[in-house]
């Protein structure tokens, strides 16, 4: 049977959303949030989200892979002329050489979910691996911006069903996906991309691109202004999902007794 769940009714669905602080240690990290999605919302289960049925002309920008040392603070000035806020999957280890570049990302008002410390096909990894990759790397945002993720997106899409339970019931982190990808990382070009994320895009649509690569960061004026042309109206993924917007919530992580 088919969900038809506005946005709204959605939100109304969520309980809980932050029932006591999560613990985190450095060495093993435990960044557990009770996060509840209900079911009919998601596809492929209740623990992975590639769109969100909205009755608004709302879509969610994510950029994955930065951040980049100067490709990203192009993105960030053009997003800030257009007053959009986005969200951004970081690396772990990119997070750790570009501090300043993060905390930029976050003061602007964007989004900063997991995308793991090294990038790795983590359908290769066991599950101490698979979990260490995550935490070393929401260990790394809190640290930077003081806010730890919420969400999580893994390299290539490539997760298991299983991996996806295992992540979301020792770390209650969905997984995101996206249900428009204008395959940039094929580097068709900075018109093409352009063209495919206008054309394809929908209400609750999750947008997939990549601040690493030149083309797509040139591309985006004419995408941003393609969709604001549309009448499409930006925000992030927690934003989208009916969550409070990340950068004003409350989140602390404390050290664990396995610290």
């Amino acid at each position: 049977m088919k969900t038809n769940l506005t946005r709204r009714r959605f939100a109304g669905c969520l309980t809980a959303i932050l029932a006591s602080p999560a613990l985190i240690g450095r060495a093993n990290a435990q960044a557990r949030m009770d996060l509840t999605i209900p079911e009919g919302i998601t596809q492929g289960g209740p623990t992975t989200i590639t769109r969100i049925p909205t009755d608004q002309p709302l879509v969610a920008m994510t950029f994955d892979d930065g951040p980049h040392q100067t490709l990203t603070p192009q993105l960030l000035d053009m997003l800030a002329a257009r007053n959009i806020r986005a969200t951004f999957y970081l690396i772990g280890r990119r997070v750790a050489l570009y501090p300043e570049l993060t905390r930029r990302i976050a003061a602007e008002g964007h989004e900063i979910g997991n995308h793991t410390w090294n990038h790795p096909r983590l359908t290769s990894l066991g599950n101490e691996g698979l979990l260490r990759e995550l935490d070393r790397t929401t260990v790394a945002i809190n640290e930077t911006v003081g806010r730890p993720p919420v969400t999580m997106r893994p390299p290539y899409g490539l997760l298991s069903m299983r991996q996806r339970n295992l992540i979301y019931e020792a770390r209650q982190l969905p997984t995101i996906l996206w249900s428009v990808d204008p395959e940039d990382w094929r580097r068709p070009g900075s018109s093409v991309v352009a063209n495919r994320i206008v054309s394809r895009s929908h209400s609750g649509a999750v947008i997939l691109a990549h601040d690493i690569i030149g083309a797509t960061v040139r591309a985006m004026p004419a995408a941003l202004d393609g969709l604001i042309a549309r009448g499409y109206r930006f925000t992030t993924v927690s934003e989208l999902m009916g969550w409070p917007r990340w950068d004003t919530r409350n989140i602390r992580l404390a050290s664990s007794s396995a610290g």
